[in-house]
């Protein structure tokens, strides 16, 4: 298997150092019974906490039909901006997971071995189901009368949260599990995510979307599924059992 994990040279650890270790914890000590008077972190964090604004701000509808609906719903007591909202952070997270499974393309296709069950074609079947939903979602938008293409404040903060996922997945030396492992952790959060979207979707009376968005649903959970066996796997044959 590509880039198995043996046990090597780490000299991380404190017990390699005992003495070391022990003149670390006497600093942190030091530092945790005597806090710099001139700076306060935790009430400076405070602070900006309490002087923060929003992230962002959600656009105006762009057509009539967007405004026509939003004075509806709002006549209703119903605030369709929040829905637009985390239908363009679902169409954010999608556009991140196709980028994680395009990157898991590479790695797979230089890969000398894979996980039993494993193969090139069935992770290219996720990522089109991915890319799918994006597409979905995008026309979802634009049935409401908005703009797929504007960043509103929950894609943008899915965006950042994605980050981490992409620079995980774009470090070379990745086992295929930890590959695996990085897919998982992005799956766990779009299931949940897509059930509160339905779950808000319901809400605003909006059926066919509904429709639309649990059949997603549905290919998200089988994506789950199938990495979650992957990685078990990978598991497996990593460590000889």
């Amino acid at each position: 298997m590509e880039n198995e994990i043996h046990t090597g040279t780490n000299r991380t650890g404190m017990k390699v150092s005992p003495a070391d270790a022990r003149k670390l914890l006497e600093v942190r000590e030091l530092q945790t019974t005597m806090p710099d008077p001139e700076v306060d972190a935790v009430a400076l964090r405070a602070a900006y906490l309490a002087e923060a604004g929003p992230v962002g701000s959600m656009p105006p509808p762009p057509t009539l039909r967007g405004m026509a609906g939003t004075a509806m719903k709002a006549l209703a007591g119903k605030k369709m901006h929040v829905l637009l909202d985390k239908i363009a952070e679902r169409a954010a997270f999608e556009r991140t997971g196709t980028r994680l499974y395009d990157m898991m393309l590479q790695k797979v296709a230089v890969a000398p071995a894979l996980p039993a069950g494993m193969t090139i074609d069935g992770v290219r079947e996720i990522r089109d189901e991915e890319h799918s939903h994006y597409l979905l979602l995008a026309a979802a938008i634009e049935t409401l009368g908005a703009d797929p293409t504007a960043m509103t404040p929950c894609a943008d903060v899915t965006g950042v949260q994605g980050m981490g996922l992409v620079q995980a997945m774009g470090e070379p030396r990745l086992t295929i599990a930890q590959a695996l492992s990085t897919l998982l952790a992005a799956e766990v959060i779009d299931n949940a995510s897509w059930e509160l979207l339905i779950d808000l979707a319901q809400q605003f009376g909006q059926d066919e979307l509904v429709a639309q968005f649990t059949e997603a649903l549905a290919a998200e959970q089988r994506h789950e599924a199938t990495v979650r066996q992957w990685m078990a796997t990978a598991l497996t044959e990593e460590a000889g059992l």
